[in-house]
């Protein structure tokens, strides 16, 4: 019994000594893996990075943009899908008791292609204000997490993008039945209490498609600027593994 006990203590003393051997290998592992990435960066200039971080997040809208602007971009996916406005979802379930479901989901349909029929032209507009990034915010968007460009494009560019994609969103509206489907699904409601939530002027459908529209886009964005990060399958070019590493 003796015997035994001292060959199990024997064991776990020299268990716990190899585990803690390995772990001071991935230490210095993971401080060597670090510097080498710092020092990669460091030898970069100012302008590499800002022209490497602005590369990112081109690469990152085209993809997006082409994600989100493919039939069922929006629709299909659940993290972006625009979902029934606010004074709809009050009485959805109104409406299809009364047999209009139809209509409710050919409303919510049609706004999602609406989004999808849009979302192509934000790209220019968005490669226009990447070009604006000045050095310092370069530095600072480098270190700044894994979302850190998308966050400051939006912060920069939300206001005006939204601004400028509106009309766009206006037309595809239009051209995809979403406007004549709200139309519908209003007259349809009726008078009382559904006539009352869903009255003509009640809801400004172009703001509402375009903010969850850009709210779409900025999030494919900073999930695609993640990956790069991350990913170095998903650094495309010289540059972006210069920046990120290889």
């Amino acid at each position: 019994m003796k015997i035994w006990k001292t060959l199990l203590i024997t064991t776990v003393i020299g268990s716990s000594s190899a585990w803690a051997g390995f772990g001071d290998m991935l230490k210095d592992s993971a401080n060597q893996f670090l510097q080498g990435e710092q020092a990669t960066t460091a030898s970069l200039s100012q302008g590499q990075i800002g022209a490497g971080l602005k590369e990112a997040l081109r690469i990152g809208a085209e993809r997006a943009v082409a994600y989100l602007g493919k039939p069922g971009g929006f629709l299909d996916d659940s993290k972006v899908r625009i979902p029934l406005p606010g004074a709809v979802e009050k009485v959805a379930s109104g409406l299809r008791m009364a047999g209009q479901g139809a209509l409710v989901d050919e409303f919510e349909t049609t706004m999602n292609k609406a989004a999808e029929a849009a979302i192509p032209k934000t790209l220019d507009i968005v490669k226009e204000t990447v070009q604006n990034i000045t050095l310092d915010d370069a530095g600072k968007i480098l270190n700044g997490g894994d979302d850190a460009a998308t966050r400051y494009l939006r912060e920069k560019a939300g206001a005006s993008l939204e601004k400028a994609i509106k009309p766009i969103v206006s037309q595809a509206t239009d051209q995809v039945g979403a406007t004549a489907s709200y139309k519908q699904l209003t007259a349809n409601a009726g008078g009382g209490m559904l006539g009352g939530l869903l009255g003509g002027d009640s809801l400004d459908l172009d703001s509402y498609i375009t903010k969850k529209t850009l709210d779409g886009l900025f999030y494919k964005l900073a999930q695609e600027e993640k990956l790069i990060r991350r990913d170095p399958l998903a650094r495309s070019t010289d540059l972006l593994k210069q920046l990120f590493g290889k």
